[in-house]
């Protein structure tokens, strides 16, 4: 039986291809799996249902229209909560977060609140991007860390666990990021809230197979979201 305590919340639209293999891949790594559909086209959520059915680790959120990537999490980490997950971790389902690395992460709590998977830190890549998305991954985290005073060298990652505490603490109902900015904010959060955060190095490979969710609505809301933050933590908003 799989180990209760963590949760992976993997959030899908339109991962048809990808999901089959990324819940059996998970199998090994001890962890009951979340997902979250938000009504994809595709019939990933039907193929969910059926693979909960076969596999004792998976269970299906089904939601009802696509609202980013933000509200899909928050709707998970709630469920995981409510189910009483202790660690609960999020990741995408396109294996650009590879599921073996999903016990290192677990690893990390042992003696943090939060671990990241980082692929600014020593030890840490990205494979398979060109130069512009290099370019814009990297400075999107360098960005953040500078007008956050972070040290923090990945806040943009989304491979991320949690002890239950960190999203007990955090404020979910403030939390409006659709996008990648919900990266941003969810790190910061626990920052301010006092957590300790640590940076586990992982390899990130660029999605082999289905669309990238990126978009320039997505990158236009962490340019403005990050000040945002920051003008928040400052007058005490936050």
């Amino acid at each position: 039986m799989p180990d209760l305590r963590a949760t992976v919340c993997l959030p899908t639209y339109n991962e048809h291809e990808n999901l089959e293999p990324m819940l059996r891949a998970l199998g090994g790594a001890g962890v009951r799996v979340l997902v979250v559909d938000d009504n994809s086209p595709d019939g990933t959520g039907r193929l969910a249902d059926r693979l909960a059915q076969e596999l004792d680790y998976v269970d299906v959120l089904h939601r009802s229209r696509k609202e980013g990537l933000g509200p899909a999490y928050i709707a998970g980490f709630r469920q995981a909560l409510a189910d009483g997950a202790e660690l609960i971790l999020e990741m995408d389902c396109d294996f650009s977060h590879d599921p073996k690395d999903v016990p290192r992460l677990i690893a990390a709590t042992d003696d943090a609140d939060l671990a990241l998977g980082s692929r600014y830190v020593k030890g840490g890549q990205v494979a398979d991007w060109g130069p512009t998305r290099r370019a814009i991954s990297a400075g999107g985290s360098f960005y953040a860390r500078v007008l956050l005073s972070s040290q923090i060298r990945d806040l943009t990652g989304g491979f991320k666990c949690y002890r239950r505490k960190v999203l007990e603490k955090i404020d979910l109902d403030a939390i409006d990021s659709k996008g990648y900015a919900f990266q941003i904010e969810t790190t910061y959060r626990a920052l301010r809230a006092g957590f300790r955060v640590v940076e586990v190095p992982i390899r990130f490979a660029d999605r082999e197979v289905g669309g990238s969710k990126m978009s320039g609505a997505i990158v236009a809301e962490a340019i403005w979201k990050v000040p945002a933050l920051r003008i928040a933590a400052l007058t005490g908003k936050l």
